[in-house]
C-alpha cells in the first residue's frame, strides 16, 4: 500500500459498503445497550456524548481490522471511503430518526455543538478513520 503515491485506483465500493454495514450494526448494538444501561445512570445527552466517543472506538477497530481487505493505494481512495461512510451514516441516522417519530429538533440536536451534540466530531473521525487505519497498518508491516 503506497498511500499518497499518486496512483489511481478503483475503489471496491461493495467492500467499502460491507465494512460500513459492520460499523452500522456494531453502532446500533452499542446504541441499544447505551439506551438500556447508560441513559438511566447518567441521562440522555451525556450518554449520547459518551456514545460518540465509544462509537469512534468501534469505527476505528472495525476499520483497522478491515483496512487491508479494502486494498487502497491512495489517500484519495481512503478519503472517498470515509466520505461514503459519512454519507451513509447521515442517511441512516436521519432516516431512522424520522421512522421512529423523533422530532427534527431531537434528530439535529446530536449535531448542535451549542446544545452539547458531538456527532459532528464522530462523523469527522469516521471520514478520516480509513486514513488513520492505513497508517497503523503501514507501520505494522515494517
Amino acid at each position: 500500500m503506497s498511500i499518497g503515491s499518486g496512483e489511481t485506483e478503483h475503489v471496491n465500493w461493495k467492500k467499502v459498503f460491507k465494512v460500513w454495514l459492520m460499523i452500522a450494526v456494531a453502532e446500533s448494538a452499542s446504541g441499544t445497550l447505551r439506551r438500556l444501561f447508560l441513559v438511566p445512570l447518567i441521562g440522555d445527552m451525556p450518554s449520547r456524548q459518551l456514545g460518540v466517543i465509544l462509537g469512534s472506538g468501534i469505527i476505528f477497530l472495525i476499520t483497522v481490522l478491515n483496512i487491508r481487505s479494502m486494498a487502497f493505494v491512495s489517500s484519495r481512495g481512503l478519503l472517498q471511503a470515509g466520505g461514503f461512510w459519512v454519507l451513509l451514516t447521515l442517511c441512516f441516522e436521519l432516516g431512522l430518526g424520522v421512522l421512529t417519530g423523533a422530532s427534527w429538533e431531537r434528530i439535529l440536536s446530536d449535531y448542535d455543538l451549542s446544545r452539547g451534540g458531538l456527532m459532528i466530531f464522530g462523523l469527522l473521525f469516521m471520514l478520516f478513520s480509513p486514513c488513520l487505519a492505513s497508517k497503523i497498518h503501514f507501520f505494522r508491516q515494517r
